[in-house]
Formats: structure tokens, sequence, C-alpha cells
């Protein structure tokens, strides 16, 4: 998402400013104080369990064979687990039996926040006009892609002892498992006091 130029507030053109560890587009008026924080967005997605299968499904804005997990923005008033059922009831018409938390995971890409949900679910698969298309995979047969939702997918199995394999989008070949590797030094990197000087 772009950046405020302007104070939403009182019309102000913001300024680049270092706030609370990073900088931040702030109004300086008197009076005013806006800071735009740009914080992620909780999204809710379902890990969801039909009939003894995983249920994938493809976006009526994505290309043919990208499948992934039914997911959707949590809304004010909701816990993320009414959240997650409500979106499988929504964009498939299932039921949630349960819902258990996979984990919570970064898609920086598109400064979201992934709250998984394991969920059982049952009924009859109907799409919202949102999808166009889904399929049901044996947990042992998943491929799993490297971002996002993959992740919880990834972890989903490995919690039940099942087979974790990675592929990339763009080849289709395998990958190794991309979840391995972790610099907690990029914290530091992180915070931006000198390093986005303007």
């Amino acid at each position: 998402m772009e950046p405020y130029r302007f104070c939403p507030r009182c019309g102000a053109q913001l300024e680049h400013l270092p706030l609370s560890g990073r900088y931040r587009h702030a109004c300086v008026q008197d009076g005013c104080g806006f800071v735009h924080w740009d914080n992620p967005l909780p999204v809710l997605a379902a890990v969801v369990e039909y009939e003894g299968k995983l249920l994938l499904a493809r976006n009526a804005a994505w290309p043919e064979k990208m499948f992934a997990l039914v997911t959707g923005f949590m809304e004010r008033d909701e816990t993320p687990e009414l959240g997650v059922a409500r979106e499988l009831k929504e964009e498939t018409n299932l039921d949630t039996v349960s819902a258990s938390l996979i984990g919570v995971y970064e898609f920086m890409r598109k400064n979201e926040l992934i709250i998984a949900y394991h969920v059982r679910a049952e009924g009859e698969i109907r799409l919202s006009e949102e999808l166009v298309e889904y399929k049901l995979v044996a947990p042992e047969k998943m491929r799993i892609w490297n971002a996002g939702t993959g992740f919880a997918v990834a972890d989903f199995l490995e919690r039940r002892g099942l087979p974790v394999q990675f592929f990339d989008r763009a080849t289709g070949e395998n990958i190794p498992d991309p979840r391995r590797p972790t610099d907690f030094g990029l914290v530091s990197a992180s915070l931006q006091y000198g390093i986005a000087q303007k």
C-alpha cells in the first residue's frame, strides 16, 4: 500500500520522521499529531480438512493451476476462530466443526499477518463468486508453495508426521524447506534509524 502523502485529518503534507524505531509518515501541524503506522492487516487462513482430504481453492483472479488456502480479512468484533469459520462458510458453504490454531505467519509482500487454523469442515461445497474451482488433496500428497499460507500447511503436515515437500511456483521444481534458516540478526537491521535517512 502506498503511504499517505497528506494528513487525512487536517490535509497538511506528511513528513517522513523517525518514530518508535522506524521512519513513519507523520503530521507535524500543531494540534494534529496523526501518524500513519502502516501496521500489517490480520488475515485468517484455513487448512481445511474435508472428508479426509485438504481443500485448496483457486481465486478467480489467479492463473490456472494456482491453488491455495481459503483466506479472508478478520472483521471487527469477531474472534479469529469465528472469523475463519465465517470466511469458510462465505467462500465454500462448508460448516466448521472445529478450528485449532496452527500458527501465525508473515506475509510482508502484502503487509499482512496470517493467522492460520486447522479447520475440520462438513457440508456440501458450493463456491462463492470469488472462487472458480477447488480440489481435494490427500495430505500425504501435498506439495507446498514457499510463501505465506504454505508455511502453515507445512507446519500442519509436519506435526502429523507427514512428508513436507516445498515447490517453487515459478518453475514447479521441488526446493529445500525454506523454513529452516532463521537469522534473528535481521531484527536490528530492520530498525530504520540511520538506514533510511532522507
